[in-house]
């Protein structure tokens, strides 16, 4: 089976959703679809049909969860040893050398934790994929949606 790396954080928020929706999304639903069900016809009441999609979806959405999670290869960037390279879970400070030095700083974790506005982005984005492996002062050249954009790789943290 192939392990998908997946940081602490992102396994911990994967577990609360799965909670939430076994504990309090799944029991909801049933006793919705119970109260459908007292109101006769199922074959033409809307809130019955609702219910059962939205418990598709639910049902769809644990077993999704418990998959990623089984595969899981979870990672703390707070036990890697910092040898200045780009690895998963290393927070990385950029030097956009294309934007008057702009600095942006992301940390490379995995798909299902992605958040660009949280400064997270996926190891399978262009950008994580250009870093891995690289070193503190290297310069990276990234193939972006608006064309080849060059950082250069301040600082690697791992937080």
């Amino acid at each position: 089976m192939k392990r998908t790396p997946m940081t602490m954080r992102g396994a911990e928020a994967l577990r609360a959703e799965l909670k939430k929706l076994k504990s309090e999304s799944r029991p909801n639903v049933i006793k919705a679809i119970a109260e459908a069900r007292g109101h006769g016809d199922l074959s033409e009441n809307a809130e019955y049909h609702a219910a059962r999609e939205q418990q598709g979806f639910i049902e769809g959405r644990i077993n999704e969860i418990e998959a990623k999670l089984g595969s899981a290869e979870i990672i703390d960037p707070t036990k890697l040893t910092n040898n200045g390279r780009v690895v998963f879970g290393a927070v990385v400070e950029l030097d956009d050398q294309d934007d008057a030095h702009h600095r942006v700083v992301y940390q490379i974790v995995g798909e299902d934790e992605a958040d660009i506005r949280a400064g997270r982005i996926s190891i399978t984005s262009p950008i994580a994929r250009a870093l891995v492996g690289k070193s503190e002062g290297d310069v990276v050249d990234v193939t972006a949606p608006g064309g080849i954009r060059s950082y250069e790789i301040v600082t690697v943290k791992f937080e």
